[in-house]
């Protein structure tokens, strides 16, 4: 890169010279015709003090041929011309062969302003010639001398090996520079990428210095940023490995435990050991407790991986929830009555475009726990208002808390605070990991306080309908 940075830079550098030398010369070539016009114009002025117009024409010419030595130049021409474009008198041709020269560029111009100058090719002569002319102050009559114009072909010769030194100083003086900044431009990018090859697939913090280029700057924080969302990333791949692994591990220990209950009290039943028929009859009841208990897991397992693939068909209708909660409150009746649990609800006539079982799991399982999860003589205070757009539900007990530690883990599949007491309460261990799944499914949020021996606060916003998240 550094050759090729280099490389560029030392093309638009000769291209800059050759640009500039070419408007040096156009510059000095215009400014060089200027001035030797004025000069001509000068002399013109001089030649004017001193000839007699009222002479005849052949005096005139004899003036003219006398004077022209005046100008210095062998090769130089004098042309006296009238007002109408006729010549009077010129010192190198017969002026009555000569055509009006009204409409010659350098005499329309002294008959405008009194003074100019052309350069164009005479044919007479076979090269460029500079024609100045000026008005005369003393007759009617347009004084011209004409001189052989090189312009800077007459300097060249001169000026060149100067011109060819500069250029060479200028050019080593540019390489020098330009292959430090080819070295500022590409030592960054070498620090940079060194420093990238030292990751080797920990993705660990990457450090760079600060350069004076802001752009390299914005390359090393870009890549600083791609690195720790890499190492972000796979730290949440590691996490959600772990919490599958967990998933089925706690998944195949929650069927264990039902199926080995339902295979010994089979088994009992099938030794024909019991014979008190009242006995069986308890033995039918467990093994149905149990089959209940691993249907509801495998339904719990079910609707989570429906809510995270999210490409279930799901039927949407407008949902009261106050009637909902009427009926949810209905089947909770006995679980409160056992738990000695008083339940208050406040709910307003709200509807929510939104999948009715979703609804009905979402309430079931945040009441429930403040139920379960509650102490002899506790409450539990349900709220549910409309705000703006929004539903907001508020679900809060004063039972026993939860600890401060586990507050960002009760959502994860499985996981229980007190293991005891939540298997002695029943459950699958899913009912806040579904809730959390409901809510991020209607893009929602969903907010928990609590402290221990005082209670807890669950506070769910779901959209009213569906794409106003």
């Amino acid at each position: 890169m550094r050759r090729a940075v280099l490389g560029r830079f030392i093309l638009v550098l000769l291209a800059a010279l050759c640009i500039n030398s070419v408007i040096f010369y156009v510059s000095a070539s215009h400014l060089l015709m200027r001035t030797t016009a004025q000069s001509l114009i000068y002399t013109l002025s001089s030649i004017d003090n001193l000839l007699d117009y009222d002479q005849s024409d052949q005096e005139l010419l004899r003036q003219t041929e006398n004077l022209e030595d005046f100008t210095q130049r062998d090769e130089s021409r004098l042309t006296l011309i009238r007002g109408d474009g006729t010549v009077a008198a010129d010192s190198d041709a017969e002026a009555g062969e000569m055509d009006n020269h009204l409409q010659r560029e350098e005499v329309r111009q002294a008959l405008e302003t009194g003074e100019g100058y052309t350069t164009r090719f005479s044919e007479t002569l076979g090269q460029d010639m500079l024609y100045a002319a000026c008005r005369s102050r003393h007759s009617d009559m347009i004084l011209r001398l004409a001189v052989p114009y090189y312009g800077m072909q007459e300097f060249l010769p001169v000026l060149f090996p100067a011109v060819i030194v500069s250029f060479l100083a200028a050019l080593g003086i540019s390489v020098i520079f330009s292959r430090r900044f080819a070295y500022s431009v590409t030592k960054p990018l070498q620090d940079i990428s060194k420093e990238m090859l030292k990751v080797r697939g920990d993705y660990g913090e990457l450090h760079f210095d600060r350069y004076k280029y802001p752009e390299i700057n914005v390359i090393a924080d870009t890549t600083m940023k791609m690195s720790r969302n890499v190492k972000d990333y796979l730290n949440r791949i590691e996490k959600e490995k772990q919490i599958r692994q967990e998933f089925f591990s706690n998944a195949s220990h929650e069927l264990k435990t039902p199926i080995t209950s339902i295979q010994g009290y089979a088994e009992l039943l099938e030794s024909g050991m019991i014979v008190d028929e009242e006995m069986k009859a308890d033995f039918a009841r467990r093994i149905k407790k149990e089959a209940e208990n691993m249907t509801g897991l495998i339904n719990d397992i079910l609707m989570i991986s429906r809510l995270e693939a999210k490409d279930a068909e799901v039927v949407f209708s407008q949902v009261r929830i106050s009637v909902l909660l009427d009926d949810i409150l209905d089947s909770l009746k006995p679980l409160a009555a056992q738990s000695q649990v008083f339940i208050h609800s406040d709910c307003q006539p709200i509807s929510i475009e939104a999948n009715p079982q979703q609804m009905k799991e979402l309430l079931n399982n945040l009441i429930t726990n403040a139920v379960k999860y509650n102490r002899p003589g506790g409450q539990v205070w349900i709220q549910i208002r409309e705000k703006g757009d929004a539903m907001l539900i508020r679900v809060r007990d004063n039972g026993m808390g939860i600890p401060e530690d586990s507050l960002d883990r009760i959502f994860e599949r499985f996981y229980r605070v007190d293991k005891g007491r939540s298997r002695k309460q029943g459950g699958t261990g899913l009912g806040l990991s579904i809730v959390k799944h409901i809510v991020s499914f209607y893009q929602g949020t969903i907010r928990v306080s609590s402290e221990l021996d005082k209670g807890s606060e669950f506070v769910v916003e779901l959209p009213l309908q569906r794409g106003h998240a």
